[in-house]
């Protein structure tokens, strides 16, 4: 019964889906370009901070796991919530793809700049510090764009009498599934305060 729900949900909105990933690898390709149009002074400036980040780590000298895990969790839980908001209105669509093109931007640029700089090294650490919670965090988000496009485009349903079903049964499972996505965000937040420093240091200081 619940795979069939989710294979109907798939299927009907897969043009949304579709369209947030290639939104968001976009948003990666254009983070990418994005270093490579950064003049040198630019480039050597941001460099300086990452070589700063580089000692910090390389001595051991991180944030206390339980401080970074509330803010990782707090950033994160910011960012699902304003999205559950946007998807009450229909108006907050554009709002909500804008999110997830930044996420993408983001990505883009961080690992575009560490191989831009760094090369293959650069790769190896985007790949180990990088790539584990986002590989998590991305299908999280473009699930959660999907499903706040589809009760928000039921309420435009019901604004214009063509919607059946009660918009608050609707409502409550869209609250319901972004609280369970929570519990997904609780994980990224846990990799990131106490198993990402370790594997940082452990690459900066063999490989790097």
């Amino acid at each position: 019964m619940r795979r069939n729900r989710i294979f109907t949900h798939l299927s009907g909105n897969k043009a949304t889906y579709i369209f947030s990933i290639v939104l968001i690898l976009m948003g990666v390709i254009f983070g990418a370009v994005i270093v490579n149009s950064m003049n040198f002074t630019q480039k050597n400036d941001l460099y300086a901070y990452l070589t700063l980040f580089f000692s910090e780590v390389d001595s051991g000298e991180f944030a206390n796991a339980t401080e970074v895990f509330t803010q990782s969790f707090a950033y994160y839980i910011k960012i699902i919530g304003c999205i559950w908001l946007l998807g009450l209105s229909v108006i907050g669509l554009p709002v909500i793809y804008i999110l997830l093109f930044i996420k993408g931007l983001m990505v883009g640029f961080t690992v575009g700049f560490l191989v831009d700089q760094m090369g293959f090294e650069g790769f190896i650490f985007a790949f180990s510090a990088v790539f584990p919670q986002n590989i998590v965090l991305i299908p999280l988000f473009i699930i959660v764009a999907a499903v706040a496009t589809t009760f928000s485009l039921k309420i435009w349903r019901q604004i214009i009498g063509r919607g059946k079903e009660s918009v608050f049964t609707h409502f409550i499972a869209y609250t319901l599934f972004l609280l369970l996505v929570s519990g997904g965000l609780v994980v990224v937040s846990l990799y990131e305060a106490f198993v990402s420093p370790s594997v940082m240091k452990f690459i900066v200081t063999h490989l790097l």
